[in-house]
């Protein structure tokens, strides 16, 4: 019977696991053997019996690892990669921006590697999309934590002792955690606006009730998949200066501009925040590859100028019961794709046969 693996992750702060009581259960009834190691989901809620009674067998580290095919939420340490059987299959995210030994280690022991960092933005493939659905959590906690932070109200309130505007929130990138950040402060009763470098995202802005910031750049930011492509010097430039008057008058500012493997643009310079009202708040997403605002501090919360800069890098381990239901049941249906009913149970099909899984498996350069 064909093995899948869950084993606990071990980056440090990480509370996701990479599946649920409620998605064995599913594993199981198709025919797969599920081994999940002893406490891998204790942080996000999901402890050992709900996953016997879902009909996981609960084992250590090594048993996990040792599954035909493993899930993990993270990049694999060195120690994880050696406890990979040869020739297993292995899904999770590689974070493999920078060249560090992983890919090597991993082709080394002939792991089939499906990167989920490279899950095409298609229709077809959009239930198994784990970028879309973390970035998605992202987004949401992201406006909870500047709301936290920010000492005023977010709506409009009208008491006997007196009214409050709403908070003129600003988020900066219209991409899957930004219209997230959108929605949410929306719902919160925020005065939002939003600017994205892609012209075709005003209609999004404007559908979920903001009001989308306009700027004549000359050039557009649109870029290949869905994502936005680095703009030029020129752009960038004029880009920062037309922003400048619409990010001070901000209350809060979310800014989620991320490029895959580049470092971040700077969209909310020093300047900008020393203008911004004192007790403001600026949540910035982009914190992990050097922040869309260079007072931001990586995995830190601190004060400059007045101003509240939260550098979290994590914002789905944050939520990490609903995050590790998102990431399983991408999980569930990318095993859909990969796997065909044999005699004895689920076979494994060739990964190259699918549009998805072939442009997602990891290859030597």
């Amino acid at each position: 019977m064909m093995q899948f693996g869950v084993p606990k992750e071990t980056v440090p702060g990480e509370a996701r696991v990479a599946t649920t009581p409620d998605v064995v259960k599913k594993l199981v009834g198709k025919g797969l053997a599920v081994l999940v190691e002893r406490g891998a989901g204790d942080a996000a809620g999901y402890h050992d019996d709900a996953y016997q009674q879902a009909g996981a067998t609960l084992t250590d580290a090594a048993g996990a690892l040792g599954a035909d095919i493993v899930a993990k939420v993270r990049k694999p340490s060195t120690d994880e990669i050696a406890a990979l059987k040869q020739g297993a299959v292995y899904l999770g995210l590689l974070e493999t921006c920078e060249d560090d030994g992983t890919q090597a280690a991993l082709l080394a022991k002939h792991i089939q590697v499906v990167q989920l960092e490279r899950i095409p933005r298609t229709s077809r493939a959009q239930s198994m999309d784990i970028l879309s659905s973390q970035a998605n959590i992202a987004g949401y906690r992201a406006v909870i934590e500047a709301a936290a932070h920010y000492g005023r109200f977010f709506p409009l309130m009208m008491t006997s002792a007196g009214s409050a505007k709403p908070a003129r929130v600003v988020v900066l990138g219209a991409g899957v955690a930004g219209l997230q950040a959108i929605a949410t402060a929306r719902r919160l009763g925020a005065d939002v606006h939003a600017y994205d470098v892609r012209p075709e995202t005003k209609e999004q802005i404007e559908s979920l009730g903001a009001k989308a910031i306009e700027l004549d750049l000359g050039e557009s930011g649109a870029g290949e998949g869905g994502y936005a492509k680095e703009l030029s010097d020129q752009a960038k430039a004029k880009q920062q200066q037309l922003l400048a008057d619409e990010l001070a008058k901000a209350h809060v500012i979310v800014t989620t501009a991320l490029i895959p493997c580049r470092p971040a643009p700077v969209l909310v310079p020093e300047e900008v925040v020393e203008r911004m009202r004192e007790g403001s708040v600026i949540v910035d997403l982009a914190a992990a590859n050097g922040g869309n605002c260079p007072l931001t501090e990586k995995d830190a919360v601190v004060v400059k100028h007045g101003v509240t800069l939260v550098g979290h890098t994590n914002y789905p381990s944050m939520v990490p019961g609903d995050a590790s239901a998102f990431f399983a049941g991408n999980i569930a249906n990318l095993l859909g794709i990969m796997l065909d009913n044999g005699d004895d149970g689920p076979v494994l099909k060739d990964l190259d046969e699918d549009d998805i899984t072939q442009a997602a498996l990891l290859r030597a350069e």
